[in-house]
């Protein structure tokens, strides 16, 4: 018997997903856009562009389906995971593939655990598109090793169980977002004050000149030494960065966060560092809150 899966949320991930995989009918599928008349039929052309079973209640979606992957907005997946509770068949895998925090998923694994079913967190460490089915998906929660071959007959083929905590596979993307998104953040503000000062093209050169490529274990060792060593001189320097930024009209909100970041951590007076990573984010971790919040107050 082909298997069956059940679909919350049709957007650019549910879609891409069930096209890949060709799953057709074996997709029970509900939108709650569906409810909205500007956009219903535009869903109902997606389903049909994909052959798969749209459902007008998520009840119909869900009912008899024991494998449910729940693919909504960040905003929703609490209140998505509390409605799927009501209507999902026992003993059913509830797969949260949003992009949430560890305690969201927690609070919504307590509503699908006490309904009867089994709550997986699944954390997708990558754009869907164009990676589709080959998208590195982290799996936790103690069903992940379960859920891992569920998803694997639907096509996906790149998985990794990383614990049975619920929460800690989500812990590992929201955390390595704040270098990623931050780096994206990072770069607009200095691409656009770059482009503002008519000076784009010489940053970029000499970002490049001195870039060499390390270890991330590495090139964090080596940033919090700086830090710990030179963070209120620094702080200084940032500090003027703020307000040649500010005169350009460009913005500076990642660069006051530097500030805050770098006065905080180089206020510890750690003058000889610790070595290695491991004793250096005991030596901040043990400093007290105020670094740990990035210094406010400090």
């Amino acid at each position: 018997m082909e298997q069956e899966v059940g679909l919350i949320g049709f957007g650019e991930a549910g879609s891409t997903f069930a096209l890949a995989g060709d799953w057709r009918a074996r997709a029970h599928v509900f939108d709650a856009k569906t409810d909205s008349p500007g956009d219903r039929d535009a869903m109902l052309a997606a389903y049909g562009a994909a052959h798969v079973l749209g459902a007008r209640f998520m009840e119909d979606a869900l009912s008899g389906v024991d494998l449910v992957l729940s693919l909504v907005t960040a905003d929703q997946a609490l209140a998505v995971a509390e409605a799927a509770a009501e209507c999902l068949a026992p003993g059913a895998i509830y797969c949260d593939l949003n992009s949430v925090a560890p305690q969201t998923k927690q609070a919504a694994a307590q509503v699908i655990e006490a309904a009867g079913g089994h709550y997986v967190d699944v954390a997708v460490m990558a754009p869907v598109d164009p990676a589709r089915l080959s998208v590195p998906l982290l799996l936790s929660g103690a069903q992940a090793e379960q859920a891992k071959a569920r998803l694997g007959a639907l096509g996906f083929a790149n998985m990794r169980v990383a614990g049975e905590a619920v929460g800690r596979a989500s812990a590992i993307k929201m955390i390595r977002s704040v270098m990623v998104k931050g780096m994206e953040a990072l770069t607009a503000e200095c691409v656009l004050a770059a482009e503002a000062a008519g000076v784009r093209a010489e940053v970029l050169a000499s970002l490049d000149a001195s870039e060499k490529a390390k270890p991330w274990e590495a090139r964090a060792d080596y940033n919090l030494d700086r830090m710990l060593v030179h963070g209120i001189r620094r702080a200084a320097e940032m500090e003027e960065v703020v307000k040649t930024l500010e005169a350009l009209g460009t913005g500076a909100a990642m660069t006051r966060g530097t500030v805050e970041r770098q006065r905080a951590i180089g206020a510890l007076g750690v003058k000889a560092p610790p070595a290695g990573i491991e004793g250096k984010v005991a030596a901040i971790r043990d400093s007290g809150a105020s670094v740990l919040d990035g210094g406010a107050g400090a």
